[in-house]
């Protein structure tokens, strides 16, 4: 049929989708609901500080960002490969031994976990590098929960360290996530870093987006419905299309395709502070050994990145992973100072409140079974698409693929 190839969405998936449409000669257009690129991947400026939408870090390790991404361009800042966890009223450093070997040494003595425990870690770590990433998620699949107990961790380990860590990484504390998933961003973490882009998590988006035509991507366009042969928009207006790619989260695209059932999802806070000093100056990650406060785990971006706050500042961020009972608002804002004064001491009260993000729909939930196969089918019918990380994995490389995918079904079928 006639008429043109849009792309609904300006996500990562989105965005990688049209970039390689017209890469390969197909001019797609990007409708976009919202008033910037990057779906969940966004940075905000407020006073001079740079907030991700969400505590997000990039995964150099992931193969599709590297594809999809150059590197060089976004300026990257690692963090230190290890953890600062909070357990038992103080904090201890648990570094990755093949990384940081002197830190490796201090972490054997650390009284997170025995020796046993360390020679498992080393053990994980050879797995999950081992082979190709075909075969890591070929593996039989289990809940993370289940996989750390077979591998035989220590509970202290699994609650002071393992938990708190992949609850961060996953969104997950009660580990119910698919192993594959667990496994993928363990495989990350041992081959790369975790790393911040001196502009921001929305530098990905951006610059995938500066590879695009001038006008490709329209902004404000809210599209309701998807059918054979074209869209609707919310003002009502019907764009005419041979090819509809719907690259949106996934209740957003369930609801555009008429799909039964969409996938659960996991929900998230993320709370900035501004203060005087920082309270950790290493580029490093917090974790809540203890599991008794709100959050989860805390970073100072402006200790990775510099250029997160203005000089003679440091911007703090901590996750909160949603839970019953959880408070809201000004209520939790109080509570995550409580806490953190608890860890910090009482410079905290002086720490000024940025921006609190409300994520409902953080990630998609991925229990066992859900990355079953590891890539869910994009095509719809011909000349339908859906892509997203409900596609694929729930992270950055998830996204990115399965828009790889998207763009090579509408090729194929054009």
């Amino acid at each position: 049929g006639g008429g043109d190839v849009y792309v609904v969405g300006a996500g990562l998936a989105g965005l990688r989708c049209a970039r390689r449409l017209h890469e390969r000669g197909v001019a797609a257009t990007v409708l976009e609901a919202a008033d910037g690129v990057g779906g969940r991947v966004r940075t905000d400026l407020v006073d001079g500080f740079l907030l991700d939408r969400g505590f997000q870090v990039l995964l150099t390790a992931s193969p599709e960002a590297r594809s999809a991404l150059d590197y060089r361009e976004l300026e990257l800042h690692p963090f230190y490969p290890g953890a600062l966890v909070r357990a038992g009223g103080r904090f201890v450093t648990v570094a990755d031994p093949f990384r940081r070997r002197w830190d490796g040494l201090r972490t054997l003595l650390a009284p997170v976990g025995g020796a046993g425990d360390k020679l498992k870690l080393l053990s994980l770590r050879r797995r999950v590098a081992a082979g190709s990433l075909e075969e890591l998620f070929a593996r039989p699949e289990t809940s993370t929960g289940e996989a750390l107990a077979s591998d035989g961790f220590s509970e202290e380990t699994v609650e002071r360290l393992l938990r708190p860590l992949f609850g961060g990484l996953l969104l997950d504390r009660e580990l119910g996530t698919s192993s594959r998933m667990f496994e993928f961003v363990c495989r990350m973490l041992a081959l790369g870093d975790a790393a911040l882009p001196t502009r921001g998590m929305g530098a990905i988006p951006e610059q995938l987006a500066g590879g695009l035509p001038p006008g490709c991507v329209r902004l404000g366009q809210k599209v309701t419905e998807v059918g054979d042969g074209g869209l609707t928009l919310a003002g009502g207006e019907r764009l005419q299309a041979r090819a509809v790619v719907v690259a949106t989260d996934g209740p957003t695209a369930a609801g555009l395709l008429g799909a039964a059932d969409p996938p659960g999802s996991v929900a998230a806070s993320c709370l900035y502070f501004a203060a005087d000093r920082a309270p950790v100056d290493e580029p490093v990650i917090v974790l809540d050994g203890d599991g008794e406060g709100p959050v989860n785990h805390l970073c100072v971006p402006s200790a990775v990145a510099p250029t997160y706050a203005p000089a003679d500042t440091a911007l703090v961020s901590a996750t909160v992973l949603d839970r019953p009972g959880l408070p809201r608002g000004a209520d939790l804002e109080a509570a995550v100072l409580g806490q953190l004064a608890d860890w910090f001491g009482s410079s905290v009260v002086a720490w000024r409140h940025l921006a609190t993000y409300d994520i409902p729909y953080a990630r998609p939930a991925q229990p066992p079974g859900a990355l079953d196969p590891p890539q869910r089918p994009v095509r719809v019918r011909p000349g339908v698409y859906v892509c997203g990380d409900h596609r694929d994995n729930a992270s950055i490389d998830g996204a990115l693929t399965s828009g790889r995918r998207a763009a090579d079904a509408l090729l194929e079928d054009l």
